[in-house]
């Protein structure tokens, strides 16, 4: 007797599911359970329209990498930023807590990843040359490398400032140490190191 299993096209559902990232085949079928019973407000409806939706009109910014709309970039396009400051991040995701924190009001470069050889990305395979036409066009004073502190964040950064060092514009690191609320007991010695390395004068 032939085993019985889920209709395709839920098969196909589940399939999908399991390509998001941090979704792993149990929680891509339970997901696709709850959808396909929950009929009262046409959640799996809302869901296809607002994926479609966003496939249609959200985009990467050119300029900056956030994401931007047929509107243009919000981060770009608005008016009294600092024209003189650069942050240089990894993710465009990055850039909203940046934001958040009311601390930066510069522009960005998302570089769209960090080079890992280890999960094969390169240098080309990042926005590292659009980046280094931006500073060419001698618009920033400063750039800041808002990276990981993980090898290959490290790693990214080395390789940034090498090809940056030419242009003679001031290359800066994002403090790194201990968090607010954080014991000494509680940290590494990397960790303790970079808060020794970034004291500043009270």
């Amino acid at each position: 007797m032939n085993q019985v299993d889920y209709p395709a096209p839920v098969k196909q559902l589940i399939l999908q599911l399991k390509r998001l990232p941090g979704i792993g085949p149990k929680s891509a079928e339970r997901i696709t359970v709850w959808l396909l019973q929950d009929r009262g407000d046409s959640m799996m409806t809302a869901i296809a329209k607002s994926l479609t939706t966003a496939e249609q009109e959200i985009g990467e910014c050119e300029t900056c990498g956030f994401f931007s709309t047929n509107e243009g970039c919000g981060i770009c396009d608005r008016s009294g930023r600092d024209e003189s400051v650069l942050c240089v991040v990894e993710q465009a995701t990055d850039i909203l807590p940046l934001e958040k924190s009311g601390a930066f009001r510069g522009y960005y470069h998302s570089l769209r990843g960090r080079i890992s050889p280890l999960e094969n990305v390169s240098p080309s395979d990042l926005r590292i040359d659009c980046l280094i036409k931006r500073l060419k066009s001698g618009a920033f004073a400063e750039v800041i490398l808002a990276l990981s502190s993980d090898v290959e964040g490290e790693a990214t950064a080395n390789y940034l400032v090498d090809l940056m060092a030419p242009l003679g514009v001031k290359i800066s690191r994002l403090a790194q140490g201990l968090p607010a609320g954080g014991g000494l007991e509680s940290a590494d010695e990397l960790t303790l190191f970079r808060a020794l390395e970034g004291r500043r004068t009270m």
